[in-house]
C-alpha cells in the first residue's frame, strides 16, 4: 500500500508534480489515482507540499526539508521509514528514552502494541534487549531517533550517561552462547557471514564510505556492482571484507595479534591505496574535526606500539574474568586509535583488531549495532577527553547487542 510518505520521497527526489506521474513511476493502475491525489492533498494540507498550476510541488521548509532527511537516512541504511515514521511510535521512544531502563509495566501501552514497537526497534538495532525473563530493555538514542523526535516536535533529549555495564547479563548470555554454538557450529558460522557484512557497511560508514547498506549488500553478497559507485569505495568495502575474514580465521584458530600481523590487516584493508597500506606511517597526522585528540608523534609510533603489545602480551596469557576482558579491550582500543599508526585506515583497523581480541578470549561481536554508532564514534575518535571507563561500558553494551542477536539466531 502506497503512504504519503512514499509520495513525498517521490515528488522530493523526482520533482514529479501531477497525480498520474506518481501513478505511473510506482509502476500502478489508474485506479489508484484518487488514492493518490487524496494523499498529495493530505501532504499539501500538512504543508509539506503546495499546489500549482502544474500540479504539486515540494513546499521548501524545514519540515520537508527534515522529513526528506530522515527518509534518506533510512533508504541508506535499509531501515522502512514507514514503520518509523510513526508518531505513536515516537512517543513510545521519547517516553522510553526519559525513562532508561523499559519494561511493559513502566511503558503504560497495551501488550500488542508493546510487542509491535518492540519488534521494530530490535529490527533496526535501536533497541537492546537486557533480559527477557524479567523483560528489561533500552532504547537507543542516535542521530536517526534524535530527527525522529524532532520532526514529531518532541525535541531534542539531554540524557544522561549510561552507568551499567551489564557484565552479569553478558556472562548469562556468554553461557548461553557456549551451549548453543557447540551444538551448532554451522549455524554460527552461517550467522558470521550475515553480520560480516554490517560491520563492513557500519565501520566503513563511520570513516565517511558513501556506499548505502543495500549496496554494500549487493557488493559483497551478491557480488553486483551498482552503476555510478567509485570504484575506490568499492575496494575499501571489498578489502575490508577480506581482512576481516582473515581476522576472524586467525582469532578463532587462537593466533594472537601481534604488529607485524595487524600490519597485514592493514595491508589487507588498505590494498586500494598501496602507498600506505601495512606501512606505519613517518609523517604526522591528526584527528579532522577534532583537534583535541591526540595522536603519537611519527617518531614514537614504533616505541608505543611496541610498549601497547607487552602489555597486550602479558594480558592474552593471564586468565581473565569478563569484566577485566572489556576493561583491556576498550584501553587496548583506545591506546591503537590514539597511537594511530597509519597514514589512514586506523579506525577502522582498530576496530577490527579489537574484535580479535574479545574474539581470542572467547566474547563473539560480529559487529556495531546501528543504534549504537553514535556513541562509539562520541566515545572513541569523537571525544573530546578520553574515557578508558566509560567506554568500557558502551563497549559492553556492543557485546551484549552482539549475544543476544547470535543466541536468538542461534536458537532458531
Amino acid at each position: 500500500m502506497v503512504t504519503k510518505y512514499d509520495v513525498f520521497e517521490i515528488v522530493y527526489k523526482n520533482k514529479i508534480f501531477r497525480p498520474i506521474d506518481i501513478v505511473n513511476k510506482l509502476g500502478r493502475s489508474e485506479k489508484d489515482y484518487k488514492n493518490i491525489h487524496r494523499i498529495l492533498v493530505e501532504l499539501e494540507e500538512n504543508k509539506l507540499l503546495i499546489k500549482t498550476e502544474e500540479g504539486f510541488e515540494i513546499n521548501k521548509n524545514n519540515k520537508s526539508k527534515s522529513l526528506y532527511e530522515i527518509i534518506y537516512f533510512c533508504l541508506s541504511n535499509d531501515i522502512n521509514y514507514n514503520l518509523l515514521l510513526d508518531k505513536n511510535l515516537i512517543q513510545f521512544v521519547f517516553n522510553g528514552l526519559r525513562r532508561g531502563e523499559i519494561n511493559q509495566k513502566n511503558t503504560n501501552v497495551n501488550p500488542r502494541t508493546f510487542t509491535k514497537y518492540f519488534k521494530i526497534l530490535d529490527k533496526y538495532g535501536l533497541l537492546l534487549w537486557i533480559s527477557k525473563k524479567p523483560l528489561r530493555a533500552r532504547i537507543f538514542y542516535n542521530t536517526l531517533i534524535n530527527n525522529l523526535l524532532v520532526y514529531f516536535d518532541f525535541g531534542h533529549l539531554n540524557l544522561k550517561k549510561i552507568s551499567e555495564d551489564y557484565i552479569s547479563e553478558v556472562e548469562k548470555g556468554l553461557s548461553v552462547y557456549k551451549r548453543l554454538r557447540k551444538k551448532n557450529e554451522i549455524g554460527f558460522q552461517k550467522i558470521v557471514n550475515e553480520f560480516e557484512v554490517y560491520f563492513v557497511h557500519h565501520s566503513l560508514s563511520l570513516e565517511g564510505n558513501p556506499i548505502t547498506l543495500p549496496d554494500t549488500v549487493k557488493i559483497l553478497r551478491d557480488k553486483i556492482i551498482p552503476a555510478n559507485l567509485k570504484t575506490q569505495d568499492v575496494d575499501a568495502l571489498k578489502n575490508y571484507q577480506n581482512a576481516i575474514l582473515i581476522m576472524l580465521r586467525d582469532a578463532q584458530s587462537g593466533k594472537q595479534l601481534t604488529i607485524e600481523g595487524i600490519l597485514n590487516y592493514h595491508k589487507i584493508a588498505m590494498a586500494h591505496e598501496p602507498e600506505i597500506a601495512g606501512k606505519i606511517r613517518e609523517v604526522e597526522v591528526h584527528i579532522k574535526k577534532n583537534p583535541n585528540f591526540m595522536v603519537s608523534k611519527a617518531e614514537n609510533v614504533r616505541k608505543d606500539l611496541e610498549a601497547l603489545f607487552i602489555k597486550y602480551n602479558n594480558f592474552v596469557k593471564k586468565k581473565t574474568s569478563i569484566k577485566e576482558i572489556i576493561n583491556f579491550a576498550s584501553y587496548f582500543h583506545n591506546e591503537f586509535q590514539h597511537i594511530h599508526p597509519f597514514v589512514d585506515g586506523n579506525s577502522r583497523t582498530t576496530r577490527l583488531i579489537t574484535f580479535h581480541l574479545l574474539h581470542l578470549k572467547g566474547i563473539p561481536i560480529l559487529d556495531i549495532p546501528f543504534g549504537l554508532l553514535d556513541d562509539y564514534m562520541n566515545q572513541t575518535k569523537g571525544s573530546k577527553n578520553r574515557d578508558d571507563k566509560n567506554f568500557a561500558q558502551s563497549l559492553g553494551r556492543i557485546i551484549l547487542f552482539n549475544i543476544k542477536k547470535i543466541n536468538e539466531k542461534l536458537s532458531i
